[in-house]
């Protein structure tokens, strides 16, 4: 992105296609030496389904897309639990928090970063740093190395680090405090990670698709079904493992794109609309990605939706203006106050699943417009061509604000409906 100004409170954290976990023999040497090559046996972590009653958790997420750029939960870790509040974000897999091992590039005080011990470390052979590293095997040197990982951001981040594996104490609906042993990372050097300023999350809650991520294992452990979903408000909203929290009807549905090599919530092929009427672009595919503030298009959609915006508003009392906040925006006879008064001006897009009948992603202005400290009204869908996304397009926070989103990964399937999210939930 051109202007380093307009990076403030702005990221993208979808992993690979720019993506990737695996264990780097020569650039993970640091890894492996900071605490040393071996270490004791310990029981594998089970990635396997094991019989259970199976519950659902609910956490409140606190955030907003302007001025933060971030939606976050807080989790417990350990025994005694220390708190952690983590960026929630399914375009990445891997859960991690920074670790004091020691750290370099840590944001957060080192009495609140992660500080393992010899018994959380996960050894290379065990079967979730296979899973964290699919689907090339980790290089074990020998069996009792430390699985490693390191991971790389479209937003040019990365994290390296340790995989370790701790106690998760959740509070479950049923009224049962489960303690789930799961794995994540323990990041150890962090670059260009976070926001500018940076955020005062302590790392990344991984809700993608693979093994590695905290829905799959909650599931292999048969404390949840591999289903989550989350409802991103103004300024909270909250997030919810298991099916408990499913509604019955009210919901849109659209089946997951299945392929061996996109591990993303994707969805497709669908059809612009806007204002109700045909653009005459089709066959687009999405990722759904809560850890990006905002919402990403090709170079040939993107344009498409500007040229579309600029022509709908000829002839109203708005004019371009520079604002640090994003690229695009424009001001008014007087300075907006809220999306209330600005919204009038502008028309609402859909995406139209062309797979499945009368399924539509509704984007009224206030699903990709935000207002500025200064008054103006910017535009949240960035060129996704100069985020290094290439063809890729990517739904963010901002479209899907006020909205419950479901991700059911029993049955491949990803649904919403509008919501208030910043009410209790089943306000809807």
């Amino acid at each position: 992105m051109a202007d380093q100004k307009m990076k403030e409170r702005r990221r993208v954290s979808l992993m690979i296609m720019v993506l990737f976990f695996q264990v780097l023999s020569a650039s993970l040497h640091g890894c492996l030496a900071a605490i040393g090559q071996g270490q004791p046996p310990r029981k594998p972590t089970s990635i396997h389904p094991r019989a259970g009653v199976r519950s659902s958790v609910f956490l409140p997420v606190s955030g907003n897309v302007y001025p933060l750029g971030y939606y976050s939960v807080t989790i417990g870790i350990g025994n005694p639990p220390k708190p952690f509040q983590l960026d929630i974000d399914t375009g990445s897999d891997l859960t991690w928090v920074q670790c004091d091992a020691p750290c370099t590039g840590c944001t957060l005080p080192r009495d609140q970063l992660y500080n393992p011990s010899k018994k959380n470390f996960v050894d290379c052979k065990d079967p979730i740093c296979v899973a964290v590293n699919s689907p090339n095997p980790p290089q074990c040197k020998n069996p009792n190395e430390k699985c490693c990982f390191q991971v790389q951001y479209a937003d040019h981040g990365s994290v390296l680090g340790f995989i370790v594996s701790d106690t998760f104490p959740l509070r479950l609906v049923n009224g049962t405090l489960s303690k789930p042993h799961l794995a994540f990372g323990c990041g150890h050097r962090l670059q260009n990670r976070g926001l500018h300023p940076p955020t005062p999350t302590a790392g990344v809650l991984g809700l993608g698709k693979s093994k590695a991520s905290i829905s799959s294992q909650l599931s292999s452990m048969g404390v949840t079904k591999n289903v989550f979903g989350h409802c991103l408000g103004d300024n909270r909203g909250f997030l919810f493992f298991g099916a408990d929290f499913v509604p019955k009807s009210g919901m849109t549905w659209t089946r997951m794109l299945q392929s061996s090599s996109d591990k993303h919530y994707s969805s497709g092929p669908a059809e612009l609309l806007f204002g109700g009427k045909p653009t005459g672009i089709k066959g687009v595919n999405v990722i759904f990605d809560t850890g990006s503030t905002y919402t990403y298009l090709n170079l040939k959609v993107y344009e498409t939706v500007l040229n579309l915006i600029r022509k709908d508003l000829s002839g109203k009392q708005l004019h371009d203006v520079k604002d640090k906040a994003l690229p695009i925006c424009w001001k008014g006879t007087k300075p907006f106050k809220s999306m209330r008064d600005a919204r009038n001006y502008f028309s609402t897009f859909a995406l139209s699943f062309t797979g499945s009948s009368n399924v539509q992603l509704q984007l009224p202005p206030e699903n990709y417009l935000i207002v500025t400290e200064q008054g103006n009204v910017c535009l949240g869908i960035l060129n996704g061509a100069e985020a290094g996304l290439g063809t890729t397009n990517v739904i963010g926070d901002i479209s899907l604000q006020g909205k419950l989103v479901i991700y059911d990964n029993e049955n491949q399937m990803i649904g919403w409906a509008n919501a208030d999210c910043n009410r209790k939930f089943g306000a809807f």
